[in-house]
């Protein structure tokens, strides 16, 4: 019963643990996305699709292998995902659980190991349902990113047609393929679970300190600014007071 116990106390701390750490990061990427590596990147990302779209005969081919490299990383986590999930349908019917009792420090009966099952299984069909959400706006990109928009007639042209869209969309498939991506992270400790709630807290500790090692900018001296020439002009004319 005492072992049991662990698990509802370490568990549920760190569940609470993981998600607290990703409410501060949505919370950093929103308001300060400049100390972020996912708002950098989205920054980045709509700089480029600009680039591409304001010379799109030239940037073409080079913009569509660019996002086919993307599809291709989100349909080879997708495929992972989903044979993960058919792996482990396959040990929740065949009540393989019993396997792993012997090395597990915990509640050990048969209602927690469907239930450490099916976390996993619900953990993975989310990781694919993400990741087939990125390859479908990494498609719509694709198309998006070649269209002439500024060669288009004023009767023709959308207003949604502009490269500020076409980046919304791009960001919307990488914002997917993160997500995908994070919750493969969370089944590494809903993996550890199955050995006991010790190794999956653990688990948890040393991965918010791994994710936040790679979320966060450490260079925070540098901002991410459109460059002006007259920011230039000022630097300047301020220089040039300065030394007089």
């Amino acid at each position: 019963m005492e072992k049991s116990v662990l698990d509802y106390v370490l568990v549920p701390a760190g569940l609470l643990v993981m998600l607290a750490y990703h409410a501060w990061l949505l919370h950093r990427v929103v308001k300060y996305p400049n100390e972020t590596v996912i708002g950098v990147n989205a920054i980045n990302r709509r700089f480029w699709v600009q680039a591409m779209m304001e010379d799109s005969p030239k940037n073409g081919v080079l913009a569509v292998q660019t996002l086919r490299n993307n599809i291709m990383a989100s349909t080879l986590l997708a495929s992972t995902a989903i044979m993960l999930t058919s792996l482990i349908g396959l040990l929740m019917t065949g009540g393989n659980g019993d396997r792993f009792a012997f090395f597990v420090f915990g509640d050990k009966s048969p209602r927690s190991f469907s239930v450490k099952f099916f976390a996993i299984l619900v953990c993975f069909l989310i990781a694919f349902l993400f990741n087939v959400q990125s390859v479908r706006y990494y498609s719509h990109g694709s198309i998006l990113v070649n269209v002439p928009y500024k060669k288009m007639s004023p009767h023709h042209r959308h207003h949604q047609v502009t490269a500020d869209y076409v980046a919304a969309t791009v960001n919307r498939g990488s914002y997917f393929w993160s997500l995908g991506l994070r919750a493969f992270y969370f089944s590494l400790p809903l993996f550890l679970w199955m050995f006991g709630p010790v190794p999956m807290f653990v688990s948890c500790l040393v991965l918010v300190a791994m994710l936040y090692s790679l979320d966060v900018t450490f260079d925070f001296g540098w901002a991410v600014v459109p460059h002006h020439e007259d920011d230039d002009d000022v630097r300047g004319g301020n220089r040039d007071e300065e030394s007089g």
